[in-house]
């Protein structure tokens, strides 16, 4: 696709998308739900919940077309905001969103490294800036949370390689080529495995918000409303495994 070409799918693809939800809830009337649903979702939270979403979908709903689309925080923003997706999870607090936003959990980041390389359970954030870290570059979400602590408690990092890849995060510190700050969830089936170890960080424990956004625009249709309903269910069976904390929508 050319430049022009693509700069016009931008444009364009957030009204064909309202065509569409038009004429899916014109079909709904007959009685089955059906339509197009895209959901954005960073990546860490993808390999959690993405293959337990499309699964339900495809058992409980296979006339509802789901698309999951992945990306990072700004671009999830970006896309929602132009109808590119009809719902994306985003990193919070949702106060500081201008969208239609309601929190949805807390999770615990961790120190992630080789299995050997360090002992112990748990230890400090300045302990573990004693040590390489493989980090996202400083734009990214998980990297502002993990910058900003340190800068309250006066902390300097010992970035090694800055690496905006889940995946390639994951494979260097399998590798030993340093440790990075994930997610528990998101490698939860790796250490399992025995291929990674985290550690918990105190002083400051680090943690972040995950919100739910929706697009600008009419209240959502009736299979967007069933997608939602799915996510919530599978973030709270997530909670009831100890995988992240439920934010109070009230709180």
């Amino acid at each position: 696709m050319t430049e022009a070409g693509a700069a016009l799918l931008a444009r364009i693809d957030g009204p064909l998308r309202q065509l569409e939800r038009a004429a899916a809830e014109v079909r709904t009337l007959s009685g089955v739900v059906s339509g197009h649903v895209a959901v954005g979702m960073m990546p860490t939270i993808a390999t959690v919940l993405g293959g337990d979403l499309v699964q339900q979908m495809a058992g409980e709903y296979p006339e509802i077309a789901l698309q999951i689309v992945e990306g990072y925080d700004g671009h999830l923003m970006e896309w929602v905001q132009r109808g590119n997706v009809d719902t994306t999870l985003l990193y919070g607090p949702a106060a500081d969103l201008h969208l239609r936003v309601r929190p949805l959990f807390t999770e615990e980041l961790r120190l992630v490294f080789r299995p050997g390389t360090l002992a112990g359970t748990s230890l400090t954030l300045a302990e573990a800036a004693e040590h390489p870290l493989v980090l996202p570059s400083p734009t990214h979400g998980l990297r502002k949370v993990v910058d900003t602590a340190a800068h309250i408690a006066h902390i300097s990092l010992s970035v090694r390689f800055e690496i905006d890849s889940f995946i390639v995060l994951k494979d260097l510190a399998e590798r030993g080529l340093g440790c990075t700050i994930l997610p528990r969830s998101a490698i939860k089936r790796a250490e399992g495995e025995g291929r990674l170890a985290s550690a918990a960080l105190r002083r400051p424990p680090l943690r972040r918000q995950v919100v739910l956004a929706l697009r600008p625009g009419p209240d959502p249709d009736r299979a967007t409303q069933i997608v939602l309903a799915l996510l919530d269910s599978l973030v709270a069976i997530h909670a009831s495994a100890g995988d992240w904390m439920l934010t109070d929508p009230t709180g």
